[in-house]
């Protein structure tokens, strides 16, 4: 990986846990990600004058990542409607490079080293630790439907993120794959809320449309990145540097949204981001 691709993940990862603050700071989840799909959309069909077209062999992992980045969403919603943001964001982020590493090597023939499985087995074990230590801070039991959605949200990452990562470098046109992929992708959750809520739409959305459309912003932005790094890099190594977001998302928690972090969640969250290190560096 070189310096240029470091930073642009980097900076992927500080600003997909700003969107994800933003997300998870409007309660109703649902009028939150039809904003954020809707300005990605909107970004995506003002993107397509400039861009080329992704080419024919790209199209099929487009259609498999739309699917898989709905189905993240809607897990992301309900694990953001369950838990604290400073627990749900880790074991989501964190989950997703463990996966990554066994899904490269089996679909992209990248295959982990020593350092690299070290490295998972101490993310695992700081992610089985933020899991344990419950939702609520001290002493508190771990809320497993929370747990689990979080989890579960971190299997869909990796799965688009593999998908994602073999059709960017199929479509010859990196901008022209993200641009579609954020129509595909941003379209359906608000179509879904504009059908159930009806002629109470309007009037429920407009209070957060700033700040939604500014997380639909940065989510195009952060995915970008992430995606241009791909065309560069292993996917392994570039999953488990996006996932430094590990330490924004609980810094944002603590300071911005007066949730109780601790200090067992403190250790916990730093065994991941050791094993992402490990991982990474292994790359």
């Amino acid at each position: 990986m070189t310096p240029l691709v470091v930073a642009a993940v980097l900076v992927a990862a500080v600003t997909h846990a700003g969107w994800n603050a933003i997300a998870h700071g409007i309660r109703d989840q649902l009028l939150a990600f039809t904003l954020v799909g809707g300005g990605g959309a909107v970004c995506g069909l003002a993107m397509l004058a400039f861009v080329a077209p992704p080419a024919d062999a790209a199209w099929p992992y487009l259609l498999g990542s739309a699917v898989l980045h709905i189905v993240y969403q809607a897990l992301l919603m309900r694990s953001f409607t369950l838990g604290d943001f400073g627990q749900m964001y880790p074991i989501a982020r964190g989950t997703a490079p463990l996966a990554v590493t066994a899904l490269a090597a089996v679909f992209a023939g990248e295959f982990a080293g020593g350092q690299q499985l070290a490295g998972v087995a101490v993310a695992s074990a700081g992610l089985v630790g933020l899991a344990l230590w419950g939702i609520h801070g001290s002493g508190a039991r771990p809320d497993w439907a929370a747990v689990g959605a979080a989890a579960a949200t971190g299997l869909a990452i990796a799965a688009y993120t593999v998908v994602d990562g073999l059709g960017v470098r199929a479509s010859g046109s990196p901008l022209g794959y993200i641009a579609w992929l954020m129509i595909l992708e941003g379209l359906v959750i608000p179509a879904w809320a504009v059908a159930t809520r009806r002629g109470r739409f309007l009037a429920e959305i407009r209070p957060f449309a700033v700040r939604g459309l500014l997380g639909g912003l940065l989510s195009v932005f952060a995915y970008g990145l992430v995606l241009w790094a791909q065309t560069r890099a292993a996917l392994a190594p570039v999953a488990a540097l996006r996932e430094s977001s590990i330490l924004a998302g609980a810094a944002i928690g603590a300071l911005f949204m007066k949730e109780r972090f601790g200090g067992p969640r403190i250790a916990a969250a730093g065994l991941m981001v050791v094993g992402i290190g490990l991982m990474l560096h292994s790359g």
